[in-house]
């Protein structure tokens, strides 16, 4: 379980005493502990690996536009904190796919669902993720669902 390696890195990190590592593991504990209570699972109990995964992605995305500010705001070095944050979140991430195989993807469920045309664009979006299972950026996806009702039309 995901969350379990979550839990063991953090007490290895701990443990080392690596600060950055330790509060960032600590932070995904604590979103993990939120998401948790707001879907009435008991304390002792673990998150399936989904939606911790809509968790880790989260942060990740925070981070990312944490970085955006900080970078016009000309703060370079909170930035690369930030930067140094995301590696360690991305390691309990599932491998992202490649623009290509996002694409070949979506032209499966374009074929499946039969030229939804561009009022299908949600419904398109939606099948793609859901047989991603998390390993696809949803910016990505979007992009190249785009790109392909953009061509039908």
């Amino acid at each position: 379980m995901l969350q379990q390696q979550i839990e063991q890195a953090f007490l290895e990190a701990f443990k080392a005493r690596d600060e950055l590592k330790t509060s960032v593991l600590r932070m995904l504990k604590t979103s993990l502990m939120n998401k948790k209570i707001e879907k009435l699972i008991a304390k002792e109990d673990f998150l399936p690996d989904e939606e911790v995964i809509a968790v880790l992605k989260t942060e990740a995305k925070k981070r990312q536009d944490s970085i955006e500010s900080y970078r016009q705001g000309g703060r370079e070095e909170l930035a690369q904190k930030e930067e140094a944050e995301i590696v360690i979140i991305k390691q309990f991430l599932p491998e992202q796919m490649s623009e290509d195989a996002v694409m070949v993807l979506t032209q499966e469920v374009i074929a499946e669902m039969g030229n939804p045309g561009s009022a299908g664009f949600g419904k398109i979006m939606g099948a793609v993720m859901a047989k991603a299972k998390g390993a696809a950026d949803g910016a990505i996806v979007s992009k190249i669902v785009k790109e392909k009702l953009a061509k039908q039309v």
